[in-house]
């Protein structure tokens, strides 16, 4: 009865919609009569009077029904008609529905269908990382495939998202956030919201930006259930994919510098004096999302990084169960590097370098089959202002790749910017040239 009176509903005033249900009813009765015309089928006695009336009505102009010359024509003109009566008002049905729930589809609707079914039988990409080098790459796989999954380290406790972290118990959502924004489907001044970031002068909102208090407004809503929180912010963003965090225990991050030294804090490791010598997570047998598991075992790719080695690519496989799963997926595993080294984290490193240490933090375990490495420097200046900050091109070393039993490869990755990152496209055509 629910369903009935729901769809009674088309009938209400002001609905648009009668006119061209009306007309698509007189184009079905037209084709019906064009088939019986057509055929020279007779109703019989039971109906003989429908039968006198065509006969009448043919008659008034001229035509004598039962010659072949005159019903198989006309028939053939009435079921032309009839179909052309359904098309059109099928078209203006369509259009004044779309005219009400989604306005700005009406001219490319064909298109937009056809991108979302052919992204839909795309590969099945997952990528492990976090912060803005695992963004700016997903902006250009999600123009491949829609099957994304993205698992984001937790453990920033630097920013808006580590006070968030301190003063409402959640998960650290800034790199959620991130991977969340750039999977977006949604109009672009949404996507701008969730990235909007308070200025200083606004007390207790500075620095905070709108989408970790979004996302941490949604965890307060489900009662600290970080994957109903995240899956209803994906609903409002309409990703292409679906973003899971690591562990939805409350972890922190541990490094052992170089001297023996323990620090604890993402923020407090990066900003220490000496080198880093290996990082942990406290509790040490943090427990991953079975939904993550899930889809490393059914991935056909799995990529790692670009971000930071020691704070947003190692903590994921320092999640219980994460390094296991890699290893043993039958995916094309991809290593993508860095283009600059790291103040606190990678100074001086060469790609090599970074392959090294997340090997050294899953022992025994080979993660990955490929090596993606930016082969040239930026150009101009560039490199001599990013060396003020000490920050280093990241020396694409490939035989030393190599010799780890790694494939390298070795292209030019990065936009031509002032700033030097990796370009979203060139990067997803390269890894779909390796996956493919």
């Amino acid at each position: 009865m629910k369903r009935l009176l729901s769809w009674l509903k088309w009938l209400y005033p002001g609905m648009r919609v009668k006119r061209w249900m009306s007309l698509t009813l007189l184009g079905i009765v037209l084709v019906v009569a064009g088939i019986v015309l057509a055929v020279n089928v007779t109703w019989g006695d039971y109906l003989q009077y429908l039968d006198d009336a065509g006969v009448a009505i043919f008659r008034a102009f001229g035509m004598n029904i039962s010659e072949p010359k005159v019903y198989l024509p006309m028939g053939f003109a009435l079921i032309t008609l009839g179909l052309l009566l359904i098309f059109v008002s099928y078209f203006q049905f369509n259009r004044s529905v779309l005219a009400s729930v989604a306005p700005d589809a009406r001219e490319d609707l064909a298109d937009r269908i056809f991108q979302r079914r052919s992204l839909a039988q795309g590969q099945r990409i997952v990528v492990i990382g976090g912060g803005t080098g695992l963004s700016t790459m997903l902006r250009g796989l999600k123009e491949y495939t829609s099957n994304i999954v993205a698992i984001v380290t937790v453990t920033d406790n630097g920013g808006s998202s580590g006070r968030l972290s301190q003063q409402m118990g959640v998960l650290p959502p800034g790199d959620l956030r991130n991977c969340l924004v750039a999977l977006a489907d949604a109009e672009p001044t949404l996507a701008s919201l969730f990235q909007f970031r308070f200025e200083d002068d606004h007390e207790g909102l500075a620095g905070h930006s709108f989408g970790n208090l979004f996302i941490a407004a949604m965890t307060e809503i489900y009662k600290g259930n970080y994957e109903q929180a995240i899956a209803a912010t994906s609903k409002v963003l309409a990703i292409r994919g679906k973003v899971y965090p690591s562990t939805v225990q409350d972890v922190t991050l541990l490094g052992e510098m170089e001297d023996g030294t323990i620090v604890e804090g993402e923020t407090q490791i990066v900003g220490h004096a000496l080198p880093i010598k290996r990082m942990y997570l406290r509790p040490e047998n943090a427990q991953p999302l079975d939904e993550a598991v899930e889809a490393i075992r059914l991935a056909d790719a799995i990529i790692f990084g670009p971000g930071s080695v020691y704070t947003s690519i190692i903590p994921n496989l320092l999640v219980d169960g994460i390094a296991d799963a890699v290893e043993r997926s039958r995916a094309v595993k991809i290593y993508v590097c860095n283009v600059m080294t790291q103040p606190g984290e990678t100074d001086n490193y060469t790609a090599a370098d970074h392959l090294r240490v997340i090997a050294e933090h899953a022992p025994g375990k080979r993660l990955f089959d490929y090596a993606l490495v930016n082969k040239e420097p930026p150009g101009g200046t560039i490199l001599e202002r990013y060396e003020k900050y000490g920050q280093r091109f990241v020396v694409p070393d490939v035989e030393a790749i190599r010799a780890q039993g790694y494939t390298p490869v070795a292209v030019n990755l990065i936009s031509q910017t002032d700033i030097v990152r990796h370009d979203p496209a060139r990067l997803a055509e390269e890894i779909f040239r390796i996956i493919l």
